[in-house]
């Protein structure tokens, strides 16, 4: 029996996804990058967009073409799913289950000899498909309610693991020789579990765990960013100088709208504040355009505040409403072709500024995990994040630290040449 499994959305949903293979072949199904050939088709879903929950409405006539096909074939879908949307969708699934339930998938497909890996999905071993990084859940939910988000609607108030399971988990990874672990949450600033163990807490004990190996994490919600988070990520020596913040708007009153309880001069402060504790970070964000009602001053308090914050890499989407939320009652009046242009007058704001973050690295030596290889060239990331391109003149294994000179630079990417054994500089 064959599987094919399909991913939409974020982090989170792609280290779901890896627990959702797991129950899979424990039931005895191999996975497929071809639906066609596929007894079962799983879908992690991603709510986020109207447009996202559309393409799940797409698949309907190709599964009926499927099932003429071979009527035995089964779709299931898990991820982010909005309540409102469940109604048309069952029309469309044989099976529509609760990612914390997913370990309950072989008896909603009525396989009762098939084992349960368990209700708590959290405790189900993930199936990674990279074997030097992980993505390891720390948290789930979300209790923010940012007024053009489903998040909270389709994956329910914020639950923290027991700060034991996750060090279980991740000391288990880094033995079998995981070099990367990137630690997620809707937002983990708010980690809290039954135990009171906060986020800097947790890094701390991540970080005593015995190995050679890097900590990432996402992502960041600017209201709960705090000095001490900042400080422990700077003296900490596993935690990377990565941090993610989603900054949304530069204008106060459009921040007030989106309900994200910060000002800009926070966010701004903030951004200060993690450059003087780690000056090398790489900062990334997400931003929105043309929410309803941003006029072109306030989206000029967006590109003012962009530039000033010099982010390496930002997300930048056009709003679109979403029903369910509260935003979708406002009105969404800002053109598509408006809404384009400021993503693009963005986006010109980024290039310059990721330029000139990565000017600085010209040079000078940086660590390096090595992640893949062609018959030319290594490929791998920074401790920084920053991917890098390095010529092939000595053999180094992937899934290994090296160290490399930095040669040239894009605003995306590093190029650069390895570094010699005998080489003793500081890395960046």
């Amino acid at each position: 029996m064959k599987y094919f499994l399909q991913i939409y959305g974020c982090q989170m949903n792609y280290s779901d996804a890896q627990r959702v293979s797991t129950v899979l072949e424990q039931m005895g199904y191999e996975r497929s990058n071809d639906e066609n050939e596929a007894d079962l088709a799983v879908f992690v879903a991603c709510a986020v967009r109207e447009s996202a929950v559309s393409r799940l409405y797409g698949n309907g006539k190709k599964f009926k073409r499927i099932r003429r096909q071979r009527p035995h074939f089964k779709a299931v879908l898990t991820g982010c799913v909005v309540k409102k949307d469940r109604p048309k969708l069952e029309k469309l699934f044989d099976v529509i289950i609760d990612i914390k339930h997913i370990g309950e998938l072989p008896q909603k497909l009525a396989l009762p000899d098939a084992p349960a890996s368990g209700a708590d999905y959290f405790h189900i071993k993930a199936k990674r498909e990279h074997p030097f990084t992980a993505y390891v859940p720390i948290m789930t939910g979300c209790n923010n309610y940012c007024s053009y988000c489903i998040v909270p609607y389709t994956r329910g108030p914020e639950y923290s693991r027991p700060a034991a399971d996750i060090l279980a988990e991740i000391g288990a990874l880094v033995t079998s020789g995981c070099r990367e672990i990137i630690l997620l949450g809707q937002n983990v600033n708010s980690y809290r579990p039954a135990d009171g163990t906060d986020f800097p807490a947790l890094l701390e004990q991540v970080s005593a765990l015995e190995g050679d190996f890097w900590i990432r994490f996402l992502t960041s919600h600017p209201k709960d960013m705090s000095e001490q988070l900042i400080r422990t990520v700077a003296d900490t020596p596993k935690c990377t100088n990565f941090i993610h913040l989603a900054m949304q708007s530069g204008n106060d009153e459009v921040l007030r709208k989106m309900n994200r309880r910060y000002t800009s001069a926070h966010f701004l402060d903030l951004v200060e504040m993690i450059r003087a504790r780690i000056p090398e970070v790489m900062l990334t964000t997400d931003i929105i355009v043309g929410f309803p009602g941003e006029t072109e001053a306030q989206f000029q308090d967006t590109a003012a505040l962009m530039e000033a914050a010099r982010f390496d890499i930002a997300y930048i989407n056009k709003y679109s409403p979403r029903s369910g939320t509260a935003s979708a009652a406002l009105p969404d009046d800002v053109s598509f072709a408006e809404k384009k242009r400021r993503e693009k007058a963005l986006n010109a704001v980024l290039r310059e500024t990721a330029r000139a973050n990565n000017e600085k690295y010209l040079g000078r030596e940086v660590e390096v995990l090595l992640e893949s290889e062609n018959r030319d060239y290594y490929f791998g990331k920074t401790r920084s994040f920053k991917d890098i391109k390095l010529a092939k003149d000595q053999p180094v294994a992937i899934g290994a630290f090296t160290r490399a000179r930095v040669t040239k630079v894009t605003p995306w990417a590093l190029e650069g040449t390895l570094c010699h054994p005998e080489s003793s500089e500081g890395s960046l």
